[in-house]
């Protein structure tokens, strides 16, 4: 398997994507809350840098599936916007990911 995750950008893609949108709606829907309203600003410091990191694999990710798959400006786009959209890594995988095929094929 860490073989196939290495060589496939496809499955890179995908499984980062779901864990660049998995780490944002837990940073929006349980650490922000209990920071803002539970007082526990330990949740933001320890989801937040975990969903940056995230963030930024899935950015770099994206870019390299847009020369990969040669992709056109507008779906690079598409993939890039669904990164700061609560729930919006699911919806490029379902869209933008799922029937992609691999580049050698």
């Amino acid at each position: 398997m860490a073989a196939t995750f290495f060589n496939s950008p496809k499955i890179r893609l995908r499984v980062i994507g779901f864990a660049e949108g998995l780490s944002y709606l837990i940073l929006l829907f349980i650490a922000v809350p209990l920071k803002r309203i539970g007082g526990h600003p330990e949740a933001v410091e320890l989801v937040g840098p975990i969903h940056g990191l995230l963030f930024v694999l899935y950015v770099l990710t994206v870019i390299q599936a847009k020369t990969e798959y040669r992709w056109p400006l507008g779906k690079t786009g598409l993939a890039l916007l669904a990164s700061v959209l609560p729930g919006g890594t699911f919806w490029a995988d379902y869209k933008l990911f799922r029937q992609l095929r691999e580049p050698s094929e």
